[in-house]
Protein backbone atom coordinates (compact mmCIF):
# COMPACT_ATOMS: atom_id res chain seq x y z
CA UNK A 1 0.00 0.00 0.00
CA UNK A 2 1.30 3.45 -0.88
CA UNK A 3 0.39 6.09 1.73
CA UNK A 4 0.55 9.87 1.47
CA UNK A 5 1.00 11.47 4.88
CA UNK A 6 0.03 15.12 5.24
CA UNK A 7 0.85 17.62 7.98
CA UNK A 8 -1.45 20.53 7.11
CA UNK A 9 -0.30 24.13 7.15
CA UNK A 10 -0.66 27.20 4.97
CA UNK A 11 2.96 28.38 5.22
CA UNK A 12 4.45 24.88 5.27
CA UNK A 13 2.51 21.74 4.36
CA UNK A 14 4.59 18.67 5.08
CA UNK A 15 4.15 15.55 3.00
CA UNK A 16 5.58 12.07 3.14
CA UNK A 17 5.00 9.19 0.77
CA UNK A 18 5.76 5.69 1.97
CA UNK A 19 5.17 2.15 0.83
CA UNK A 20 3.87 -0.31 3.41
CA UNK A 21 4.20 -3.96 2.46
CA UNK A 22 3.55 -6.60 5.11
CA UNK A 23 5.18 -5.16 8.21
CA UNK A 24 7.83 -3.19 6.31
CA UNK A 25 7.92 0.50 5.52
CA UNK A 26 10.00 2.21 2.88
CA UNK A 27 10.20 5.88 2.08
CA UNK A 28 9.33 6.97 -1.46
CA UNK A 29 9.57 10.76 -1.11
CA UNK A 30 9.08 13.51 1.43
CA UNK A 31 9.29 17.25 1.67
CA UNK A 32 7.21 20.35 2.13
CA UNK A 33 5.03 22.59 0.03
CA UNK A 34 5.67 26.18 1.05
CA UNK A 35 4.00 29.51 0.42
CA UNK A 36 5.32 33.03 0.75
CA UNK A 37 3.88 35.06 3.63
CA UNK A 38 3.23 37.97 1.25
CA UNK A 39 1.00 35.92 -1.06
CA UNK A 40 -2.76 36.52 -0.76
CA UNK A 41 -4.47 33.60 0.98
CA UNK A 42 -6.41 32.44 -2.11
CA UNK A 43 -3.11 32.21 -4.03
CA UNK A 44 -1.50 30.29 -1.18
CA UNK A 45 -4.36 27.80 -1.14
CA UNK A 46 -4.21 27.40 -4.92
CA UNK A 47 -0.46 26.80 -4.74
CA UNK A 48 -0.93 24.14 -2.04
CA UNK A 49 -3.74 22.46 -3.97
CA UNK A 50 -1.73 22.37 -7.20
CA UNK A 51 1.33 21.04 -5.39
CA UNK A 52 -0.73 18.33 -3.72
CA UNK A 53 -2.35 17.27 -7.01
CA UNK A 54 1.11 17.07 -8.65
CA UNK A 55 2.31 14.77 -5.86
CA UNK A 56 -0.79 12.59 -6.13
CA UNK A 57 -0.49 12.33 -9.91
CA UNK A 58 3.21 11.49 -9.70
CA UNK A 59 3.06 8.91 -6.88
CA UNK A 60 -0.53 7.60 -7.06
CA UNK A 61 -1.03 6.80 -3.38
CA UNK A 62 -3.68 4.30 -2.30
CA UNK A 63 -4.53 6.20 0.87
CA UNK A 64 -3.92 9.55 2.51
CA UNK A 65 -3.32 10.05 6.20
CA UNK A 66 -3.83 13.58 7.46
CA UNK A 67 -3.36 14.99 10.91
CA UNK A 68 -6.47 16.42 12.55
CA UNK A 69 -6.15 19.95 13.85
CA UNK A 70 -5.68 20.67 17.51
CA UNK A 71 -5.64 24.30 18.60
CA UNK A 72 -6.50 25.68 21.98
CA UNK A 73 -5.67 29.36 21.56
CA UNK A 74 -5.29 31.18 18.25
CA UNK A 75 -8.56 30.76 16.32
CA UNK A 76 -7.36 32.84 13.36
CA UNK A 77 -4.43 30.48 12.80
CA UNK A 78 -6.73 27.49 13.27
CA UNK A 79 -9.06 28.78 10.55
CA UNK A 80 -6.21 29.38 8.11
CA UNK A 81 -4.66 25.97 8.76
CA UNK A 82 -8.14 24.47 8.39
CA UNK A 83 -8.43 26.02 4.94
CA UNK A 84 -5.08 24.53 3.92
CA UNK A 85 -6.17 21.18 5.34
CA UNK A 86 -9.34 21.45 3.30
CA UNK A 87 -7.50 21.91 0.00
CA UNK A 88 -5.30 18.89 0.79
CA UNK A 89 -8.39 16.78 1.51
CA UNK A 90 -10.05 18.09 -1.67
CA UNK A 91 -7.02 17.16 -3.77
CA UNK A 92 -7.12 13.62 -2.39
CA UNK A 93 -10.90 13.35 -2.78
CA UNK A 94 -10.71 14.52 -6.40
CA UNK A 95 -8.37 11.62 -7.13
CA UNK A 96 -10.58 9.12 -5.29
CA UNK A 97 -8.00 8.45 -2.59
CA UNK A 98 -9.14 7.01 0.73
CA UNK A 99 -8.67 9.72 3.39
CA UNK A 100 -7.97 8.77 6.99
CA UNK A 101 -7.66 11.31 9.77
CA UNK A 102 -5.69 10.89 12.98
CA UNK A 103 -5.32 13.08 16.03
CA UNK A 104 -1.81 14.00 17.19
CA UNK A 105 -2.41 11.69 20.18
CA UNK A 106 -3.23 8.75 17.87
CA UNK A 107 -0.14 9.40 15.74
CA UNK A 108 2.13 9.50 18.79
CA UNK A 109 0.48 6.34 20.15
CA UNK A 110 0.93 4.62 16.78
CA UNK A 111 4.64 5.38 16.54
CA UNK A 112 5.94 5.58 20.10
CA UNK A 113 3.28 3.61 21.97
CA UNK A 114 2.55 6.60 24.19
CA UNK A 115 0.08 9.35 23.25
CA UNK A 116 1.90 12.04 25.20
CA UNK A 117 5.30 11.38 23.61
CA UNK A 118 7.61 14.30 22.93
CA UNK A 119 8.13 15.55 19.39
CA UNK A 120 11.77 14.34 19.42
CA UNK A 121 10.65 10.81 20.32
CA UNK A 122 8.27 10.74 17.35
CA UNK A 123 10.97 12.10 15.04
CA UNK A 124 13.44 9.44 16.20
CA UNK A 125 10.86 6.72 15.55
CA UNK A 126 10.24 8.08 12.03
CA UNK A 127 13.99 7.98 11.39
CA UNK A 128 14.28 4.46 12.79
CA UNK A 129 11.19 2.92 11.16
CA UNK A 130 12.08 4.34 7.73
CA UNK A 131 15.81 3.60 8.15
CA UNK A 132 16.78 7.21 7.40
CA UNK A 133 20.24 8.64 8.04
CA UNK A 134 18.82 11.70 9.77
CA UNK A 135 15.54 13.14 11.03
CA UNK A 136 13.63 14.71 8.12
CA UNK A 137 13.48 18.50 8.10
CA UNK A 138 11.48 20.64 8.44
CA UNK A 139 9.50 19.22 11.37
CA UNK A 140 6.33 19.33 9.23
CA UNK A 141 7.89 16.69 6.96
CA UNK A 142 8.67 14.36 9.86
CA UNK A 143 5.10 14.89 11.12
CA UNK A 144 3.69 13.96 7.70
CA UNK A 145 5.79 10.79 7.60
CA UNK A 146 4.60 9.98 11.13
CA UNK A 147 0.97 10.32 9.97
CA UNK A 148 1.67 7.95 7.06
CA UNK A 149 3.34 5.38 9.33
CA UNK A 150 0.44 5.64 11.79
CA UNK A 151 -1.98 4.78 9.00
CA UNK A 152 0.21 1.90 7.89
CA UNK A 153 0.09 0.44 11.39
CA UNK A 154 -3.66 1.01 11.60
CA UNK A 155 -4.45 -0.36 8.14
CA UNK A 156 -2.11 -3.32 8.68
CA UNK A 157 -3.94 -4.25 11.86
CA UNK A 158 -7.30 -3.96 10.12
CA UNK A 159 -6.10 -6.18 7.25
CA UNK A 160 -4.73 -8.82 9.67
CA UNK A 161 -8.06 -8.82 11.52
CA UNK A 162 -9.99 -9.29 8.25
CA UNK A 163 -7.68 -12.15 7.25
CA UNK A 164 -8.06 -13.81 10.67
CA UNK A 165 -11.85 -13.52 10.49
CA UNK A 166 -11.87 -15.00 6.98
CA UNK A 167 -9.61 -17.85 8.04
CA UNK A 168 -11.72 -18.47 11.13
CA UNK A 169 -14.91 -18.55 9.09
CA UNK A 170 -13.51 -21.25 6.76
CA UNK A 171 -12.87 -23.78 9.50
Amino acid sequence: MRILGIDPGYAIMGYGIIDHIGSRFSVVDYGALTTDKDMPMPDRLKHLYCGMTELIAAYQPDAASIEELFFNQNTTTALLVGQARGVAILACANYGIEICEYTPLQIKQGLVGYGRAEKKQVQMMVKTILNLKEIPKPDDTADALAAAICHGHSAGGQNRLKEALRAGGKR
